[in-house]
């Protein structure tokens, strides 16, 4: 029998053979489609038990093929404080991500959690040309963005929290990826078992309730494959070969996505300020080029 995960020969090959935007293009898709599930299932599950299910899928579907406890038990003491960062990384953002959704717009929270990442690009921009391609996108994502500012304090508390970890999450990630593609997936594994363990006594109580509804059950699953399985190893498959800063500004497309799926699934059709949006980000990101090492 076949498993469903390539094996990490096949994951490098995959890696190397597909251009890493065509990786970060199927990453930027469930980026979207992830949050839209899960949203969907705050009022049955409560916000913590659907992050729960988003952790505790993931984490089981990566164990049969990343095997945590032997990256655990063989990595030295370095790498398992990565893991360990990268795992408590992953719960608290994940679940400050559910939280900021259930009391703010999406457009806010997407709007924060993309400034977040302007700073991580500038950090790695060493030529005027990828200077430009940075003001572009963040142009483009503005204008994309109709952001109205809200009043509720613990919902931008969490916003701001979220924004902050996946600022995190793109540079500890890029640490799990120096290994190549095969060793950032088995250390993207063990980080998910890492972040079960932390987010475990939160959320459980809350998804349990959701045991006895097996429509519930699968759709918990469906959010954990749509929002950590898929777009976190074709992150790692991109990060194998992108820069950190390329990485960064390529987050410029996610509200692009986000608008080519609504017109797509939801017939919500763009209006001309949205295609202008999309064109100056994707000027942008063709403009860029990665900043000799």
């Amino acid at each position: 029998m076949t498993s469903a995960m390539p094996t990490p020969t096949g994951l490098n090959r995959a890696a190397e053979a597909v251009p890493p935007h065509a990786w970060f293009g199927v990453s930027a898709v469930f980026h979207y489609l992830g949050p839209a599930f899960a949203v969907l299932l705050f009022p049955v599950v409560g916000v913590l038990g659907v992050a729960w299910f988003r952790i505790a899928s993931a984490a089981l579907i990566f164990a049969p093929f990343t095997k945590p406890w032997r990256t655990l038990r063989e990595a030295d003491g370095r790498t398992r404080l990565l893991l360990i960062g990268l795992g408590g990384c992953l719960a608290v953002m994940n679940t400050s991500f559910y939280l900021a959704l259930d009391k703010l717009p999406m457009s806010l929270v997407a709007a924060m959690e993309f400034i977040g990442t302007i700073g991580v690009a500038l950090y790695g921009l060493r030529t005027g040309r990828n200077m430009l391609a940075l003001v572009l996108a963040v142009i483009g994502v503005f204008i994309l963005i109709d952001v109205k500012w809200a009043s509720n304090p613990l919902g931008l508390f969490w916003a701001m929290l979220n924004a902050a970890l996946f600022v995190a999450y793109i540079v500890l990630g890029h640490k799990a990826a120096e290994g190549g593609a095969s060793g950032g997936v088995e250390r993207l594994g063990a980080a998910m078992a890492i972040a079960l363990v932390i987010l475990m006594p939160l959320g459980f109580f809350e998804a349990v309730r959701a045991f006895g509804m097996p429509l519930i059950v699968l759709a918990g699953i469906g959010v954990g494959i749509c929002s950590s399985v898929v777009p976190y190893v074709c992150d790692q498959l991109a990060m194998s070969r992108l820069p950190r800063a390329s990485f960064a500004l390529l987050l410029a497309l996610l509200p692009a996505t986000a608008t080519v799926i609504a017109a797509i699934v939801l017939a919500q059709v763009p209006s001309f300020q949205d295609l202008f949006g999309i064109v100056l980000v994707m000027i942008g990101i063709a403009t860029h080029r990665p900043a000799p090492s």
